[in-house]
């Protein structure tokens, strides 16, 4: 079954990788496109910046966008992409969600449409990420008290949220193979005289700099031995050929009148 998708951002970095795994795919096929007012993508062929014409040009009516589609792919910004999701429920339309940087109130929200239509929210669409994930809380769990853990994450200079969404995702991985709640025992800044390391405590540390797409490493710091488990990601193709995965899962899931809340473990079988 062909599943038909629209991409949210067309003109961003993710929304044209999207794009172009879109065009690869043969089981995708690309609905519509859609970028806010002003993005110099508005108004042009989608596969332009590739060298394909498509014949679908990127808009701006959203609506209309959801209309033409089975499922929205959307790796934009909270508040854009909240929009998009209650319009994906106004239409019936299903919803992969990649954004990160989602508030409490706003996964709540996400949570809530979910009652009405399928939705895949992930922070990382990655298929590596996603098994890192499981071996992090294996190995929480599996290690125990004695060895602290620590998040090391690395992205471009262009990104606008901190800790990543993958960080974050990978804290609460390891929170609960060690059997805590990550709100209860994170630390996301050190400066100064801070004392000697809470036990228990799971630290981040966050650095921004050149094109690096992700990097991602928790470490498990043992007394004589030290365990770090690192994914690095080179191209955002990753992303977006898990998040087509995820679309193709949703899709199934509203055809068949389905709704709910699904993450990346859902698609890949993980669970």
């Amino acid at each position: 079954m062909t599943t038909r998708v629209a991409i949210a951002g067309a003109g961003g970095r993710m929304g044209q990788a999207l794009i172009e795994a879109a065009l690869n795919d043969p089981t995708i096929a690309l609905a519509a496109a859609f970028d806010l007012p002003g993005s110099p993508a508005v108004g042009a062929d989608a596969g332009a910046f590739v060298g394909r014409r498509t014949g679908i040009i990127v808009g701006t009516d959203v609506a209309a966008a959801l209309a033409a589609a089975d499922v929205l792919v959307d790796f934009t910004r909270p508040e854009g992409t909240m929009a998009h999701v209650a319009a994906c429920a106004r239409a019936g339309t299903a919803a992969v969600v990649g954004t990160t940087g989602l508030s409490d109130a706003q996964k709540a929200e996400l949570a809530r449409h979910a009652t009405a239509l399928p939705v895949v929210y992930a922070a990382n669409m990655s298929v590596g990420v996603n098994v890192l994930l499981s071996l992090v809380e294996t190995a929480a769990r599996s290690l125990g008290p004695d060895y602290d853990i620590e998040i090391v994450e690395m992205h471009h200079r262009h990104k606008v949220d901190a800790p990543s969404g993958t960080a974050l995702r990978l804290g609460e991985a390891a929170a609960a193979g060690a059997g805590r709640r990550l709100a209860d025992c994170a630390v996301y800044a050190r400066e100064g005289t801070t004392g000697e390391r809470p036990a228990g405590a799971i630290g981040f540390a966050t650095l921004r700099g050149g094109d690096v797409v992700g990097e991602h490493t928790v470490l498990f710091a043992g007394t004589g031995e030290r365990i770090e488990v690192t994914h690095r990601a080179t191209s955002r193709q990753t992303f977006a050929a898990g998040a087509l995965r995820a679309a193709a899962f949703v899709a199934a899931r509203r055809a068949a009148g389905g709704s709910g809340l699904f993450d990346m473990r859902d698609v890949l079988r993980l669970r």
